[in-house]
């Protein structure tokens, strides 16, 4: 048998004209019934961290055994992307963090920072 992730599709409206579609995964069948933040406001909250962000991908998954949406972003003009993590039980953010972009190329990356 083989299982089938469930997604959930938002829809950002940025303008009069601009529309974004993305799909959240699931990292385990089950999780989107198990959140009590809709996918919606949990993409909300997140871009209120990331002023000027375009949504690129989302999960919800467990991570550290808390219930998160896992949302990416991508800022025009900046290097790399920004997760914001929200819980899907509470709404509240629970994590922000730079990280490379992995659809730029390697030498459009900044380079790692040594200890």
């Amino acid at each position: 048998m083989r299982l089938i992730p469930l997604t959930a599709t938002i829809v950002l409206i940025a303008g009069p004209a601009a529309a974004q579609e993305v799909r959240i995964t699931e990292e385990k069948p089950g999780l989107l019934k198990q959140a009590r933040i809709t996918t919606e406001a949990a993409t909300a909250t997140a871009l209120a961290k990331v002023p000027g962000g375009k949504l690129r991908s989302g999960e919800i998954e467990r991570e550290d055994g808390r219930l998160i949406y896992s949302l990416v972003f991508k800022v025009e003009g900046k290097k790399g992307v920004e997760e914001v993590n929200v819980d899907a039980l509470t709404g509240a953010v629970v994590g922000v963090e730079h990280e490379a972009d992995p659809l730029e190329p390697k030498s459009a990356q900044p380079a790692p920072k040594k200890p």
